[in-house]
Parts: structure tokens; sequence; C-alpha cells
């Protein structure tokens, strides 16, 4: 996948669709089955292309206020925005293990820090595999598991 590919599948909260399950080239028979049947719809429906070329539709969730936001203000991302960070991009407990919601704000930072392109190439998944693979280190954050943790 290319940069530009990456900052195109890069979600305007933050969120990297390009590692997102659901993403079609991404997408197992398993997931595609298992949320179809959760959200009520056909399972050729499930398999995203990224919100942004989708114009917004998520088979995860009906509309996206966040990226209507977004168009509104006239920015890509939300760290362009001069609100940022606002409540729709606070973290919550519920789904936190499994789902990547909580990551936003601080991609969105990083993004701010070093670019989209270089965070989509060199730290997006890194970033996705410490928040759910890591072990918390309090005054560290994230770090790689030990073998045996």
């Amino acid at each position: 996948m290319t940069q530009i590919d990456r900052e195109r599948l890069t979600a305007p909260c933050g969120i990297d669709c390009f590692n997102c399950q659901v993403l079609e080239s991404n997408i197992t028979d398993e997931t595609r089955q298992r949320i179809a049947q959760r959200r009520g719809v056909d399972p050729a429906q499930v398999a995203c292309r990224g919100c942004r070329v989708q114009g917004g539709y998520c088979v995860l969730v009906d509309s996206c206020e966040t990226l209507e936001c977004v168009r509104a203000k006239g920015v890509s991302f939300c760290f362009e925005c001069g609100e940022f960070p606002c409540l729709k991009l606070a973290p919550a407990q519920e789904g936190a293990a499994v789902f990547p919601h909580n990551m936003k704000v601080f991609n969105l930072c990083r993004m701010k820090a070093v670019g989209v392109g270089k965070w989509a190439e060199e730290e997006a998944s890194r970033i996705r595999d410490l928040y759910y693979n890591g072990r918390f280190v309090p005054g560290t954050g994230p770090v790689d598991r030990k073998p045996g943790d």
C-alpha cells in the first residue's frame, strides 16, 4: 500500500482504516458474517473501503458526526481544527479492548507532530500493536510484552 493510499485510508478522527479488520482488503469471511449478523445487513454490504472513500458510511455505525464536523469546518483531519481535541474524540471504556476509538487523539497528535504520511507509513501499525498487545507501564506507557507475560 502506498503512502497516498494510507493517507486516504486514514479517517479524519485519526482511525487508521488501512489496519481495520473490516476494510475490504483485510476482511475475512468470519468477520463479514459476524458483523452482518450483528448489524442485520447482507454480508456483501459489510466490507468497507474507508470512510472518506464511502462518503462517511461505515458498516459499524449509521452515520459519522465527526466526518460531518470536519467537512463543515473545512479541514481534512481533526488536529487541524481550532477546537481540537473536542468531546467527539473523547475515550470510552466500553469496547476499548476491541475497537481502536481510544487511539484517535494520540494518533492525531502524532500526525500533527510528524505528518500524516510518516505516521501512516512508520507508526500506525506499531501504535495499534502496542495498544492491543502491549503491556502498560505507569510513567512509560505501553511497551512490548516480555516473553512469558
